[in-house]
């Protein structure tokens, strides 16, 4: 009863300190507003031969749990995979370390408090459901039963799934970082094309929904193909049919909750890999602390206290030297490409030569390769000097905000330059003039984007979500409007985002401004 007690209290404690985060909330609305989407029919489920069902609870309920799925299960991992972490950085792991709590224990409470977060949005989302099928349903008639059913049996589950594996990649020191959560998306991706292609019963309950749906439309068009897609925009259905909802059959109920045990058996996982806030399992620690340890300890008789003299320092005076912005742009450039083994320039230089030599309709997808490869250098502009404490010293030195920070973008700009440009070249040498547009917008944005939100946010973890999501849905969908880097003619909107960058630009300005005004 004890043990119940202790972790009822930290899976609330955990979940009242995230609610009270601007990125609980900036969630939440997003996911309303995804609701809202489905609403004003910008969200649709369409199968077979364009198809969708009729808006009744079974189909407004289906729809938006699983909108709710795809969206939570990507957005809510870069949400909740901090709480290790701010454990170690509040010094309270250290505290829990030290009293008999089990690993296993621990990590399952983080797991369950990264539910609680996940599964709260999506409670919320459940009357959102009612006012969508008053607003806009085709049967007024509201099931509650049809309606939630498929919140509590496809979402939650999904939930819990997310909660877990976020746990895991932060007891993992190769995942906890950037690497782990663009590693995340491409998981998240499989996991959603195995829910429509593949005939199993993935986390995401996609494939549960599908088929209880491509069941009832055979009743009416026996020759429909096995297809199905959630889009957001585009060509809508034409045709309806009736869907009374999923059958939940004790095979199905069951599958689903085997998929909270698995969760469950994630988070046991996860504490074989946690190192309980113990320093010596870090290898930076231990190399310091191996390299301490082999200095001779001085005894109290060696030890001299010398007096100390005053010291007077000299006055710099204004203008000397002479400043150089080049020679700062290359030191930029160099401290967010130190680190990098050989390997990533040699794949940097292939991407580059590939962008150049490839056929017209091969160098497109070249290019988006090619920037999404610097994702982990770009992510560090802006919050770099958080990250490594040295803002005191970088914004000590004169005129940072017109000097440092213009230098900083220009570096994140030479390094989408250095990895896209061959298409440039290609495109240049071509006249190409109006698909040049559109890789000279992306190669502004891009970099201006990680500079603005991190510089907003301290931290790179949300341009990597960002930006692995809006490249997802945009150049690799040549999604219009969404498309940065101008993939295809019909997808291209160089002048849209030539305004967004000097937006972002002027935001990230400001942003900076206002923090040398507090530091």
């Amino acid at each position: 009863m004890n043990s119940a007690r202790v972790l009822y209290r930290m899976v609330l404690a955990d979940f009242l300190e995230r609610a009270r985060r601007y990125s609980f909330l900036l969630t939440l609305a997003g996911a309303l507003y995804l609701a809202y989407g489905v609403a004003t029919e910008q969200v649709w489920i369409v199968i077979g031969r364009g198809y969708r069902g009729v808006y009744n609870s079974a189909w407004i309920g289906a729809l938006t749990a699983i909108c709710c799925t795809t969206f939570l299960s990507l957005i809510g991992f870069y949400i909740v995979k901090n709480s290790l972490l701010r454990d170690a950085e509040t010094r309270v792991g250290q505290i829990l370390a030290a009293t008999p709590m089990r690993k296993s224990f621990y990590t399952l409470a983080k797991a369950l408090s990264n539910f609680a977060v996940l599964g709260s949005m999506v409670v919320v989302l459940m009357p959102a459901a009612i006012a969508m099928q008053v607003l806009h349903g085709e049967v007024q008639h509201i099931s509650l039963w049809s309606l939630w059913s498929p919140f509590l049996l496809l979402a939650l589950p999904s939930m819990a799934i997310t909660a877990s594996v976020a746990v895991l990649f932060e007891t993992i020191p190769g995942l906890r970082g950037g690497f782990g959560n663009v590693l995340y998306f491409f998981l998240w991706t499989t996991a959603l094309g195995l829910g429509v292609g593949a005939d199993i019963d993935e986390p995401t309950g996609m494939r549960v929904a599908f088929r209880s749906m491509h069941n009832a439309l055979l009743s009416v068009d026996p020759t429909s193909p096995s297809s199905f897609s959630l889009t957001i925009g585009g060509q809508r259905a034409v045709r309806t049919f009736y869907w009374d909802g999923i059958h939940w059959t004790p095979t199905i109920i069951l599958t689903r909750l085997l998929w909270v045990l698995v969760a469950a058996g994630v988070a046991l996982l996860a504490s074989l890999f946690f190192h309980r806030f113990d320093p010596a399992y870090e290898w930076k620690l231990a190399r310091s602390k191996s390299t301490t340890s082999s200095l001779p300890a001085a005894s109290e008789e060696t030890i001299s206290h010398p007096q100390v003299q005053p010291v007077h320092l000299t006055r710099v005076a204004r203008g000397q030297g002479q400043f150089r912005f080049a020679a700062l742009v290359v030191s930029e450039l160099r401290l967010m490409l130190k680190g990098l083994h050989f390997w990533w320039y040699i794949v940097a230089a292939g991407l580059f030569i590939g962008c150049l030599a490839s056929p017209p309709e091969v160098g497109e997808g070249v290019l988006i390769a090619a920037w999404i490869w610097p994702i982990l250098v770009w992510s560090n502009m802006g919050s770099r000097e958080v990250r490594y404490s040295t803002g005191s010293l970088i914004f000590s030195s004169p005129r940072p905000l017109l000097r440092q920070l213009p230098a900083t973008w220009a570096a994140g700009v030479l390094v989408a330059v250095l990895t896209g440009g061959g298409l440039a070249l290609r495109l240049l040498l071509a006249a190409d003039w109006h698909a040049l547009a559109g890789w000279l917008a992306g190669a502004l944005f891009i970099p201006t984007l990680a500079l603005a939100v991190g510089v907003w946010s301290n931290s790179g973890k949300f341009f990597e979500a960002l930006y692995t999501v809006w490249w997802y849905v945009g150049p690799m969908h040549q999604t219009p409007q969404f498309d940065f880097m101008g993939t295809t003619p019909a997808s291209s909107s160089p002048a849209l985002y030539l305004v967004l960058t000097a937006i972002l630009l002027a935001a990230a300005y400001i942003g900076r401004r206002t923090r040398l005004a507090y530091a």
